[in-house]
C-alpha cells in the first residue's frame, strides 16, 4: 500500500494563468444604463414622466411601443420627435420611416442649464440631509408621487445619472441619461448625424411598399457594430398621405410587423421601435388594429380633450389644475405595458392619467378631480398643509 508525500509543494502557477481578466468589462454605451429591477438595458423616451410610466425607469431595448392618437392633433408626433431628438442627442442611429427631412429638421433643442455643476453638488447635499430625516427602511421605497407609477415602480432613481465615457487621459465626463428639450427652439444636427430617412417608394398594387423599408433597415442594422444602438420611429403607421393604398392589406402589414418583431429579437440589446397609429382611421375595434396592438409589446393611446370656444369652463380645466400647475389637454390610457420577465412588471395601470404639453416638457400624471366650486383657497393652490385656528384648538 502506497502512501503520497503530503509535504511536497505545490508546482507555481505559469504567469499567463495569472495574468487577470480585465476586458470582460465593456465599456458603458451613452444614452443607455441597466433597469434597477433586473438588469436589461434601457434607453430614455426623451420624456421623463413616459420612462416612469413604462415601469422600468426607461424603455427597455428589443421592445416596440405603439402610440394610438384620437382626433387630428400632434401630440404623438411630439412623443416621437422627443424619442429621435433624445437618439441624436446620445448619438444612437436614428431611422425615420414614411417622412422627409421636413419632419426631421424640426425636432426640439436641448436645454442647457447653466451652472449644472453647482446644481448637482446642491442636489446631493439636499439628498443627503433629507435621508437623515426618513428611516432607513423606507429609503428603498423611492420618491412617493414622483410619477404616475410611484406606487407599483421600483426604487425611485436619479433623472440624469452619468454613464462614464472614456477619454484618451482617462476622465470620465457625465451624460445625462434623459434630456430637458425646447419645442420653440430646433436641433443643431451635428455633422456626423445618424438620422436615416427612410420614404415609402411607389410601387405595383399587388406588391407591399413595405419591402423597400425593411431591406433598408437590414442593410442599416447589419452593417453597423455591436455598440450601436438604433432607434427606429415611425410617424402615422397606415396614413393615406404617407402609404398608398394596399399598405393596409393585412398580407403586408402583418407581414412588415413580423419582420419588424425580428429585428427586434436579433438585435434585442440594440433597438428599440416607436411608432403612431391614427386610430380615427382605424379604431381600435377593428380587427387590423387588434393585430398591430398584438404585435407590439406597449400600447398607449392619447385622447385630447375637445375644444370648448363657449364661455364657460372647458374640459382642459377638469384636471384639478391649481394656479401653479398647467391644464391637462387629454386623457392617456395605458392599454398594455411591456412584460419583460416571468417576474411582471407589465399588464395595464389601473389609474386615469392625463398628460400636459408645454414649451419645454411633456408630461404625464394622475388624473384627480377638480376642487368644489366655492372653495377658493382650493382652487389657488392655496391653503394645503397650512394649519389653522380650528386645527390647533382641541
Amino acid at each position: 500500500m502506497s502512501f503520497r508525500k503530503r509535504n511536497v509543494g505545490l508546482a507555481s502557477p505559469s504567469p499567463q494563468s495569472q495574468a487577470p481578466v480585465s476586458g470582460t468589462q465593456s465599456s458603458l454605451i451613452p444614452g443607455v444604463r441597466p433597469s434597477p429591477l433586473d438588469g436589461r438595458p434601457t434607453t430614455s423616451t426623451g420624456t421623463s414622466s413616459l420612462d416612469d410610466l413604462l415601469g422600468y425607469s426607461g424603455f427597455a431595448l428589443g421592445n416596440a411601443l405603439l402610440v394610438e392618437e384620437n382626433g387630428t392633433t400632434e401630440f404623438g408626433a411630439t412623443l416621437l420627435r422627443y424619442f429621435a431628438a433624445e437618439g441624436v442627442v446620445q448619438g444612437h442611429s436614428v431611422h425615420i420611416v414614411g417622412v422627409g427631412e421636413a419632419w426631421g429638421r424640426e425636432l426640439p433643442a436641448a436645454v442647457k442649464t447653466a451652472g449644472a455643476e453647482s446644481t448637482k453638488a446642491e442636489a446631493q447635499t439636499a439628498a443627503e440631509k433629507d435621508r437623515m430625516k426618513i428611516a432607513w427602511r423606507y429609503e428603498r421605497l423611492g420618491d412617493f408621487g414622483t410619477g404616475p407609477s410611484s406606487a407599483r415602480a421600483p426604487p425611485a432613481v436619479n433623472r440624469t445619472p452619468t454613464s462614464a465615457i472614456s477619454s484618451g487621459t482617462g476622465s470620465t465626463a457625465p451624460t445625462a441619461f434623459c434630456h430637458t428639450f425646447d419645442l420653440t427652439k430646433r436641433l443643431a444636427l451635428p455633422d456626423g448625424n445618424r438620422l436615416n430617412y427612410i420614404p415609402v417608394r411607389p410601387v405595383p398594387p399587388d406588391v407591399s411598399p413595405f419591402q423597400s423599408i425593411l431591406h433598408a433597415l437590414r442593410e442599416q442594422l447589419a452593417s453597423s457594430s455591436s455598440s450601436t444602438v438604433h432607434r427606429i420611429i415611425i410617424p402615422n403607421l397606415l396614413s393615406p398621405a404617407l402609404y398608398p393604398m394596399q399598405a393596409s392589406n393585412p398580407q403586408h402589414l402583418l407581414q412588415f410587423l413580423h419582420s419588424l418583431r425580428a429585428f427586434l429579437r436579433r438585435y434585442s440589446t440594440q433597438l428599440a421601435i416607436m411608432m403612431t397609429l391614427p386610430v380615427m382611421l382605424y379604431p381600435r375595434s377593428a380587427g387590423l388594429t387588434r393585430w398591430i396592438e398584438l404585435l407590439s409589446d406597449g400600447v398607449m393611446e392619447l385622447s385630447p380633450f375637445p375644444r370648448s370656444t363657449e364661455a364657460g369652463p372647458s374640459m382642459t380645466a377638469s384636471g384639478s389644475a391649481t394656479a401653479q400647475e398647467e391644464n391637462p389637454q387629454g386623457m392617456v390610457k395605458m392599454h398594455r405595458l411591456p412584460v419583460f420577465s416571468e417576474k411582471g412588471g407589465g399588464g395595464t395601470l389601473g389609474d386615469d392619467l392625463v398628460f400636459t404639453v408645454s414649451r419645454r416638457k411633456f408630461v404625464i400624471k394622475p388624473f384627480n378631480l377638480p376642487p368644489v366650486e366655492g372653495d377658493a383657497e382650493a382652487q389657488r393652490g392655496e391653503g394645503e398643509g397650512k394649519p389653522t385656528a380650528v386645527d390647533i384648538d382641541f
